[in-house]
């Protein structure tokens, strides 16, 4: 088998590190764990990264930048309510079929607001600047900062709800039709039995 180059293995490294920040967050998840994940020493991680932090930033930067892509793809060619529907139905699939990818973003949300409240702002810098990118990629197709606001605010409300765990077929998603219904399901299992949410 052919060795992995320092570029793969860090690659390897930002993947366990969604994984792992996403179950038990940034304070709740040792180097050791995203180590033993990707099969490497912490020495050898922390030759690939400085520190916890800058792969904590790596793994956060990876899950916005993901969901922008989704979003973007999903909208393709599209605008209005289209693109409003297609990148709503590909963002549902997104946490259904990934849940790591709903629980690092609200990790990171936590962490940001746990950094500022003691003076770190660069974690805050970063996620800022990525959910400018998410606004700005649903923006454009939907051209309208009304709709753009009332996307997001509903994709906040479905990233609650899933992280709480309610089942599919609860009262709480019938305002949001079938789609949303049907991923609540597989993602509120997941979700509903996390410690870290």
């Amino acid at each position: 088998m052919a060795r992995m180059s320092a570029e793969e293995r860090r690659e390897s490294v930002i993947r366990a590190a969604v994984q792992e920040f996403a179950r038990g967050g940034y304070y709740g998840t040792s180097t050791e764990a995203i180590a033993k994940r990707v099969g490497v020493s912490q020495p050898y991680l922390f030759r690939l990264f400085p520190g916890k932090k800058a792969i904590f930033l790596a793994a956060a930067g990876r899950c916005l930048e993901h969901t922008r892509k989704v979003f973007a793809e999903a909208a393709e060619g599209l605008s209005g309510d289209e693109a409003r529907d297609a990148m709503g139905e590909a963002y549902i699939r997104l946490i259904a079929e990934d849940p790591a990818m709903l629980q690092m973003q609200l990790q990171m949300y936590v962490t940001v607001a746990a950094a500022e409240a003691a003076g770190d702002r660069e974690l805050g810098e970063l996620v800022r600047a990525g959910w400018l990118e998410l606004w700005d990629t649903v923006g454009i197709p939907l051209g309208d900062v009304r709709e753009t606001t009332a996307f997001m605010a509903q994709g906040m409300l479905i990233n609650t709800l899933s992280a709480m765990g309610f089942p599919s077929g609860h009262r709480i998603w019938d305002g949001f039709g079938d789609g949303v219904d049907k991923a609540a399901g597989s993602v509120g299992g997941v979700m509903g039995g996390c410690p870290a949410v």
